[in-house]
């Protein structure tokens, strides 16, 4: 599920000398791609409308970059995302069951 994409990141970051940023650079990198999520959701339903000489932002994009760089940051531990994943959904499956209202 994301060990590929996990898988492709690393196969790309490994053709640098440092493949990975320190911690704190990376988790500065996905802070500020979060950042921009949240620029533009408020540009798109808040108050706060996109300036005429801004750039036009695809959601999907930004979001794809907060994905890479937790991406990024999960390889620079050892982290398999996969088993993560499992382990938040099997939260959500059990623990959280009967947290929400349901349809």
């Amino acid at each position: 599920m994301l060990k590929d994409a996990q898988k492709q990141i690393d196969d790309w970051a490994q053709g640098f000398k440092d493949p990975y940023w320190p911690p704190l650079a990376q988790l500065a990198a996905l802070t500020e791609e979060v950042g921009e999520v949240a620029r533009l959701v408020n540009h798109m339903y808040g108050p706060k409308q996109k300036k005429a000489e801004e750039a036009a932002q695809e959601l999907g994009e930004e979001i794809v970059d907060v994905l890479f760089a937790a991406m990024c940051l999960a390889n620079r531990h050892g982290i398999d995302l996969d088993a993560e994943f499992v382990k938040k959904m099997d939260k959500c499956y059990g623990r959280d069951k009967d947290r929400f209202e349901k349809k």
